[in-house]
């Protein structure tokens, strides 16, 4: 009986009012930082100070995320607005704690950025990351051939660990050599540092090498089916007969008929000194394009403390971003091996030397002989080896 009564009691008893929305929330449009984005709107350099991205490429970017992004309103609240939701997604891929700033909540702001991000990459990567066409490689080979004097080069590979939040029940799958949790973006840059291929999501124990050979991508250039140009000859060099084009990486990749690798760094003659040189200065795009994606994406500097799945819709929307960005503009200078390295951004396990088949072998031998020739070298390599 005694329960009974005191079950009444609770029952009648008034019971504090659950807010939805938070009262610290509710001035969002009088007091929320997006009153300051409103004002710059009307200032075009200060706008891309704050959001990275000029006014036309801030607006070309909203009315092709806006219908997806939009919310339908309902009798309880209004709708953060797409406007909004883009510039909470874009501050958190520059900045780290967001949500008071636009007086919204945490779980407000977790269920944007995934959402938003996921807009940007399907509204962004037919144009800006496409399928490379048998002409798109061959105007990748002509720029890696006329500035970074590598002809036949159709991209520089590479692969970097982001380092996320150890994934609940994950077991060791992201745990890496680092001693981090990660996942792991394997990209293909050409020579203006555009990403052209990337894959995003493989667990961080994974070294260069098995990340390629598990991707998409690396299924497809096994199999012969990346419509790359015809085998062609090196400048000057037709009495070396058709040699392929070839991506470039470093020892973490397998030596194959189109995939380059440095001779191991032991007792190296001066013909192989200078095609490990000329190699290197080829790759180093890919090392540059992590390290300017890393220096405007500041959520690279920090652990991602979101799932894995959450993580990849992330990296894939900075990757379309950089691309957006720099699509139409003249390359840039390249930066110092020291700026490219940023601490979330880690570098891929080196593996062991794979067995190479001798087409591979003697493909690389022809590139070394050509940059030592009269044809292929060039005055300042002698004074680097």
């Amino acid at each position: 009986m005694y329960k009974r009564k005191a079950l009444a009691l609770a029952l009648l008893a008034p019971r504090k009012k659950r807010l939805w929305v938070h009262e610290t929330l509710v001035p969002r449009e009088q007091l929320g930082e997006f009153r300051l984005v409103k004002e710059l709107r009307c200032h075009s350099d200060r706008l891309q100070v704050y959001f990275r991205l000029s006014m036309e490429q801030f607006n070309s970017l909203l009315s092709r995320v806006g219908p997806s992004i939009t919310k339908m309103r309902t009798n309880y609240r209004e709708p953060i607005p797409p406007t909004q939701r883009l510039a909470i997604c874009m501050r958190l891929l520059l900045y780290t704690t967001i949500a008071s700033s636009y007086r919204v909540g945490i779980s407000t702001v977790a269920e944007i950025v995934p959402d938003v991000s996921k807009a940007i990459w399907d509204s962004l990567v037919h144009e800006y990351l496409p399928v490379p066409s048998a002409s798109d490689w061959q105007e990748i080979a002509l720029g890696f051939k006329e500035r970074w004097n590598f002809p036949n080069c159709v991209g520089a590979m590479d692969g970097k660990h982001v380092v996320v939040q150890a994934p609940h029940n994950s077991g060791s799958q992201y745990f890496n050599y680092k001693g981090t949790y990660s996942i792991v973006l394997l990209a293909v840059v050409d020579a203006r540092y555009l990403f052209r291929v990337v894959d995003v999501g493989a667990f961080g124990r994974s070294s260069d090498g098995g990340t390629l050979a598990a991707s998409t991508f690396g299924e497809a250039l096994r199999e012969g089916r990346l419509d790359l140009p015809e085998d062609s000859p090196l400048p000057g060099a037709d009495h070396l007969g058709p040699m392929p084009h070839v991506f470039v990486g470093d020892e973490a990749f397998p030596l194959r008929r189109n995939v380059l690798r440095p001779y191991p760094r032991r007792n190296l003659s001066q013909p192989k000194r200078i095609f490990n040189y000329r190699l290197s200065r080829a790759r180093r795009v890919v090392e540059n394009a992590f390290g300017i994606l890393a220096a405007q994406w500041r959520i690279y500097h920090w652990v991602i403390g979101v799932c894995p799945v959450n993580v990849d819709a992330i990296v894939k929307a900075t990757v379309a971003l950089h691309n957006f960005q720099r699509w139409n503009c003249l390359p840039e200078a390249p930066i110092s091996q020291e700026e490219a390295k940023i601490p979330s951004l880690q570098p891929v396990r080196r593996v062991g030397a794979n067995n190479s088949t001798q087409e591979a072998i003697a493909v690389r031998e022809v590139f070394k002989s050509y940059f030592s020739s009269a044809n292929g070298g060039a005055p300042w390599q002698y004074t680097t080896v």
